[in-house]
């Protein structure tokens, strides 16, 4: 029994080690493989199939989608810029605080493209070294993911087959983790803003300031938004759109009920979700405007369906492994894990390192935490562990990061693994873990 348990972890990790090279949608493909040869070749019956995630993933990407094709993104970032530019000294705390903000707002991490090369221009005006401000920024832009109302990884928490089920709602998401990841976020800017020699004692900004290769007077210009109302009536509906959810989410009784078969049956928050987030979608098409076409080529789009596919394939697959030799884990780690939470947490991280998706990770691993007995809250509490993709330099806004800060200081070291967001990353990471856990305690 045992034996054939360690040969199915060896193709699930396998799977998923070929998928996240591959990148894009072969996470997704390569766990459907993985998945081919649990069911055929060790006859574990399939799992449940991760749909209802996937359809409110779908749903959130197309509002988010419309809204970009709208210009309601672009005026959004020049409302940041506006901010930024107005307290440069301070954009090791500013920088991050508007990623995390939009990122909450927008339920998807992508919108700091925009806004990582105006931080490192402003940071490099400043004299402030850009390491600081990009590293904590991409930072938040991943912690906000899991206390947005309207993230993959929410969404994913929220499905009845998780914690809506245990009696979880969307106020408690909220309670616990918007105060811990904004603490957490605060709690890695503090730590980065000692990291490193200052701007003008570093040799590597000094090397190319001394061969001509920074202007420093020189300004990253936002894109061209539209200057008419357009933008700005797609922000509002979106935000329209993603406050519903919260109040929805936070006051059930708001939620219709239905008599079916004798039984009143309250509509759920991931069909909420699906259908607030559509119809926000619907609006922004009618009266913002917005371009279908340029909706479904935009970033936001070809993200988001990458990740349904992802999820997809890989959720699938982890819910086949757990559910199919749940008796072994029960036995061997059960009480382990019960008496030492924090160890199911080392997992998420671990997990989240591999799979590059919090709501894939929460999805596969979620369910083994529930079938463990791990109480609902602690498992609340522990949802900012499903942020571990720092730690491999090779996630697309780390690499952009890097990439947008001229003076060289943002980068990645000798041995890979001591690059310049490790310290932010855990900082901000353990910070929203240690006080989710202390939230908890007093509801």
């Amino acid at each position: 029994m045992e034996y054939a348990v360690y040969l199915q972890l060896i193709v699930v990790l396998a799977a998923i080690f070929v998928g996240a090279k591959v990148g894009g949608i072969g996470l997704g493909i390569f766990g459907m493989i993985g998945m081919a040869i649990l069911v055929f070749v060790f006859h574990i019956p399939p799992g449940e199939a991760p749909i209802e995630v996937m359809l409110m993933i779908v749903a959130v990407i197309t509002a988010a989608s419309t809204l970009q094709s709208a210009g309601g993104l672009d005026y959004l970032v020049k409302v940041a810029e506006k901010i930024l530019r107005r307290n440069p000294e301070s954009i090791t705390y500013l920088g991050p605080i508007v990623c995390y903000v939009f990122t909450f707002l927008a339920g998807t991490g992508h919108i700091a493209y925009s806004l990582l090369p105006i931080i490192s221009e402003i940071a490099t005006d400043s004299k402030v070294r850009p390491e600081r401000p990009l590293s904590i920024s991409v930072i938040a832009s991943q912690q906000a993911i899991t206390a947005s109302p309207i993230s993959a990884a929410t969404a994913a928490l929220l499905s009845t087959s998780l914690l809506g089920g245990q009696g979880i709602e969307m106020i408690d998401i909220l309670m616990v983790c918007v105060p811990a990841t904004i603490l957490g976020v605060l709690a890695g800017a503090f730590a980065v803003s000692f990291v490193g020699v200052d701007l003008d004692k570093d040799p590597i900004y000094l090397k190319r300031l001394q061969e001509g290769l920074i202007q420093t007077k020189e300004h990253t210009e936002t894109s061209n938004a539209d200057s008419k109302s357009r933008p700005l009536i797609a922000v509002i509906l979106f935000l329209m759109g993603v406050f519903s959810v919260v109040l929805f989410g936070s006051i059930s009784s708001l939620r219709p009920s239905f008599n079916i078969d004798g039984e009143m049956v309250k509509v759920t928050m991931a069909q909420i979700i699906e259908i607030v987030m559509m119809s926000t979608a619907g609006l922004i098409l009618l009266l913002a405007k917005a371009d279908v076409t340029k909706a479904v080529n935009g970033s936001i789009f070809i993200a988001g369906m990458q990740a349904v596919i992802a999820i997809f394939g890989i959720a699938w697959m982890g819910d086949t492994f757990f559910n199919g030799n749940l008796a072994f884990f029960k036995e061997n780690i059960q009480s382990v894990v019960t008496t030492y939470p924090f160890l199911f947490a080392f997992a998420l991280f671990v997990m989240s390192i591999l799979l590059f998706s919090q709501a894939a990770t929460v999805r596969t691993l979620y369910p083994l935490g529930l079938a463990l007995g791990i109480s609902p809250l602690a498992l609340l509490a522990m949802f900012p562990a499903v942020n571990g993709y720092f730690f491999l330099p090779n996630y697309p806004t780390v690499v952009a990061a890097i990439n947008f800060d001229r003076t060289g200081t943002t980068r990645i070291g000798k041995y890979v693994i001591n690059h310049s967001f490790q310290i932010p990353g855990f900082v901000s990471t353990i910070v929203a873990i240690a006080v989710g856990y202390l939230i908890i305690s007093f509801m």
